[in-house]
């Protein structure tokens, strides 16, 4: 079987012979495949555990110390997910040496499938445009720029629909949890909070067609587009939805030609050759610290412009999908989760007392006050029931209106 493990260097699998190791067997196949010694290792099924920056915060992490526990009485099993945080470097294994015989080395199968492998660009995406709705797009950008000063990266999934065209329009951004650093972003993903995001969409008649982050001040002063890490992080999230449409969209500042500096909003998919590639296992995922950023490491050999090489431009998996915007069915005036300020009832009474004057479907046509909803109200019906009457603008059920008007008032 296969475990995910994650790490602040990303999504990586684990191959596990038997399902009913100890935790001490574990740790030791980690430091076998994946290079990062035992006494190094602090594991944890906390995702919480990416953000503990000392031993000390990370020691108090201890459902997984027990070195003899079995993994599978903590529910372990194949494709599950264990948060891996470690001091220093790791150390990767060197290229295996074949001696050459007298008329060279024997070529293997996967030699010869590599040397078929031939990158290319696509010049075509799936996507016919990407339309931002104004106000998701401008409150999104706000924040990096205003609070976070485009100093750590941010990111989130972008929903809303697409025509038979293949136009995808974006109504409304959800960030989920997640630590950004200036090179770095990793997503804390909460499933339970995504479930209610999907509810969300399904009444509202969306669904999720892409990934929004941004490029860092000191970033965007390197030569590239995206950088090896970006690239791994937006083909893992393309290649996990059936929809070929999917949309990658980046935000950097740019400099204007008044010295001032200007939001930068670019839209990209990864290619089809990109996605092939990465479900087939031939990307480098281990990124070394002083790894050139431009270059995507290959672990074996392909062909660009009729030579072989394992470093490939990232531009090459890179194609690129025009931009426009539109003024889309909601608002996005209310604060939005997973931020710096936490949301509460308050914050909901607020919302409802400074809308007073609209009908209450309107007040509440916003993706970040249904989720506020949501957290307090039956996913598989009340969700989206509550959701349909925002996307059809029709009048909300007496019951609902109580209901919200009463928890605001607990505030």
């Amino acid at each position: 079987m296969f475990i995910r493990i994650r790490s602040r260097d990303g999504l990586e699998r684990l191959q596990v012979d038997n399902p009913n190791i100890t935790i001490a067997q574990l740790k030791t196949l980690i430091e076998s495949q994946l290079r990062v010694p035992v006494h190094n290792q602090t594991l944890s099924t906390n995702q919480s555990l990416l953000l503990a920056k000392t031993p000390t915060e990370m020691s108090r992490f201890s459902d997984m110390s027990n070195t003899q526990t079995l993994i599978s009485t903590l529910g372990i099993a194949h494709g599950s997910i264990i948060y891996l945080a470690y001091e220093g470097e790791r150390t990767v294994a060197g290229p295996k040496i074949r001696p050459a015989g007298s008329f060279g080395r024997k070529m293997t199968m996967d030699d010869l499938i590599a040397k078929q492998m031939r990158i290319t660009r696509q010049e075509n995406p799936h996507c016919e445009l990407v339309s931002f709705d104004r106000d998701a797009a401008n409150g999104f950008q706000h924040y990096v720029n205003e609070t976070l000063a485009f100093a750590v990266k941010r990111g989130g999934f972008m929903y809303g629909t697409v025509s038979d065209e293949g136009k995808v329009e974006v109504d409304f951004i959800y960030e989920p949890p997640q630590q950004g650093t200036e090179d770095n972003l990793i997503l804390l993903r909460d499933p339970d909070e995504e479930r209610l995001v999907e509810a969300i969409a399904l009444g509202l008649g969306m669904r999720k067609v892409g990934f929004i982050f941004t490029q860092t001040i000191g970033q965007t002063k390197k030569d590239y587009t995206l950088s090896n890490r970006e690239i791994l992080q937006a083909v893992e999230l393309q290649g996990e939805t059936d929809l070929k449409e999917w949309v990658t969209v980046m935000v950097k500042l740019e400099v204007n030609d008044d010295g001032g500096a200007d939001v930068h909003f670019e839209a990209f998919q990864m290619s089809d050759l990109c996605v092939k590639l990465f479900k087939d296992g031939w990307f480098e995922t281990e990124i070394a610290a002083d790894a050139e950023p431009k270059l995507s490491k290959m672990k074996k050999d392909v062909v660009v412009g009729g030579k072989d090489t394992r470093e490939v431009d990232n531009d090459f998996f890179l194609v690129v999908v025009k931009i426009f915007d539109h003024q889309g069915p909601l608002s996005s005036t209310f604060p939005v989760e997973n931020r710096n300020t936490a949301i509460t009832m308050r914050t909901l009474k607020n919302h409802l007392d400074q809308t007073k004057n609209f009908p209450f479907v309107k007040r509440i046509s916003d993706f970040h006050v249904l989720l506020l909803l949501a957290r307090y109200l039956d996913v598989n019906s009340d969700v989206p029931a509550l959701a349909g009457c925002v996307h059809a603008q029709a009048t909300v059920p007496e019951g609902y209106q109580i209901l919200i008007d009463s928890m605001a008032a607990s505030a």
